[in-house]
């Protein structure tokens, strides 16, 4: 046998610190994610940022305020975007009340919270919600940049609007033919003029998963990143994916606004990984890898050449999602719904895909699982106690094409019954369905498809936060 070889203690000391020096200059792509609150059993923020930090992802975009994982963003070094759901929209029509927020949420944390953007809204614009913000959403924009701007922080902190792709159209589905939508293109010329005028960026979510999902006809290698197709447009300008072709949609149109040199932000891009055909792990392990080589490139597109600002949707499942846009909805996450990696990435874009650190400290629930009971005689009553199970727990993972679809009836109904008892913590009363059920300490799962056991709630053994703490001392003294 050889003899080892050994190194003398200061060469091998100065051969380790090159190779820590090499992996700490590394080049990290600059992405962001969006931490969603949607979930039945949320993990402890704490955890969370602590996860988040291990990965050395340093910047996350929130959908509201929430005392709860703002608390733990909290001297963090993480840059935020905090939000303002729609539902408060015409609320901050009100000067007054945007002051009181921008108070409350942005200046009285100081230099703790790296604050960046206020996202105003998410997607008001959506054709589905049939013009329902379209009076109120850019008076609350106007109103929280001029609170942001007499606090002293307008000039560090821009407040935005986060839409959706559908607000420009391209009749010929050519980049160059882009422009904003007729129904709202003198409000977006408007919009994006203000935006300009204060230097704050247009935030938009692209998703070419739902060009695939909406459409058999289209290309599916165009989908991604990779992608094999391309189409040509003008001046001799090709694209071989979805996305750029997108994105310039929008550089287009808002060239054709006057502001040819608005800063873009993309709000939201990501793969689903479950809840249709094309919303698996593979097929999203294969999205990220493009778009991850794609920004460590600093490519951009044909029409924005050069570094993209861009966050991922989303960190984690989220199973309280409406699911009235498709299944998919509850399985944007890059990790599960109890912190764990799906797949393995590379966050600098290199290709080098190993294993996400995962939250650390998940609780779970006792190993134990809700099942079909064989032995049950109102067999008649299923249908009932099936839909009852579904619409209040989530079969999401059991359609054509999921990661379940391929149980036998028996495996279905206690897929079923199993989801709503897990995120019903266990109860035994949800294990009864007329009788129909019962609890096994058997594990359920089969034919590859995995039958969870919840978390323990950080909502319920959490200690307070010292924010939340602070808030509720100050509302005894003001009761």
């Amino acid at each position: 046998m050889a003899r080892p070889l050994r190194l003398p203690a200061g060469v091998a000391a100065l051969l380790l610190l090159a190779v820590a020096f090499r992996a700490a200059a590394a080049p990290a792509v600059d992405v962001g994610v969006n931490w969603g609150s949607q979930l039945s059993h949320p993990l402890l923020p704490s955890s969370v940022v602590q996860m988040l930090k291990e990965n050395g992802i340093t910047k996350v975009k929130l959908f509201d305020a929430d005392l709860w994982p703002v608390g733990a963003l909290v001297d963090s070094g993480i840059e935020v975007m905090l939000g303002i759901p729609n539902d408060m929209l015409e609320t901050m029509n009100s000067y007054g009340n945007a002051k009181d927020w921008v108070k409350e949420n942005v200046t009285s944390y100081g230099d703790k919270l790296k604050i960046k953007y206020v996202a105003v809204g998410n997607e008001p614009f959506l054709k589905a919600y049939n013009g329902s913000f379209m009076k109120t959403t850019f008076p609350a924009l106007k109103n929280i940049q001029k609170a942001l701007n007499e606090a002293g922080v307008g000039g560090k902190v821009k407040a935005t609007v986060p839409l959706n792709a559908d607000v420009y159209v391209s009749p010929d589905n050519k980049p160059s033919s882009g422009a904003f939508r007729p129904d709202i293109e003198d409000l977006m010329k408007d919009m994006v003029k203000f935006l300009h005028d204060q230097g704050a960026p247009f935030v938009v979510n692209i998703y070419p998963f739902l060009s695939l999902y909406q459409s058999d006809d289209f290309p599916f290698e165009f989908a991604f990143i990779d992608g094999g197709k391309t189409i040509q447009d003008k001046g001799g300008i090709s694209y071989s994916n979805v996305f750029d072709a997108n994105y310039d949609t929008l550089v287009t149109a808002l060239k054709k606004a006057g502001v040819p040199n608005l800063k873009v932000v993309v709000g939201e891009v990501g793969w689903p990984t479950d809840g249709d055909k094309n919303a698996n792990i593979k097929l999203a392990r294969r999205y990220y890898d493009g778009l991850l080589k794609k920004l460590a490139e600093k490519e951009g597109t044909p029409l924005r050449p050069g570094k993209m600002d861009v966050y991922m949707f989303g960190l984690f499942d989220e199973d309280m999602k409406s699911i009235l846009p498709g299944n998919f909805e509850r399985h944007w996450g890059i990790f599960t719904y109890d912190g764990k990696p799906k797949f393995p990435m590379d966050l600098t874009g290199h290709g080098n895909d190993k294993p996400l650190a995962a939250v650390p400290g998940v609780e779970y629930l006792p190993k134990q699982w809700c099942v079909f009971d064989d032995a049950a005689k109102e067999k008649s009553k299923l249908p009932g106690n099936i839909e009852y199970a579904c619409a209040s727990g989530d079969c999401t993972a059991l359609g054509y094409g999921c990661s379940c679809n391929g149980l036998d009836e028996k495996s279905n109904i206690s897929y079923a019954f199993n989801m709503y008892f897990q995120m019903q913590d266990q109860d035994v009363r949800a294990c009864d369905f007329d009788g129909l059920a019962k609890i096994t300490d058997k594990n359920a799962s089969a034919r590859g498809c995995v039958f969870p056991i919840q978390v323990i709630s950080a909502a319920g053994r959490a200690p307070v936060a010292p924010a939340v703490a602070v808030f509720a001392a100050l509302l005894m003294v003001l009761v």
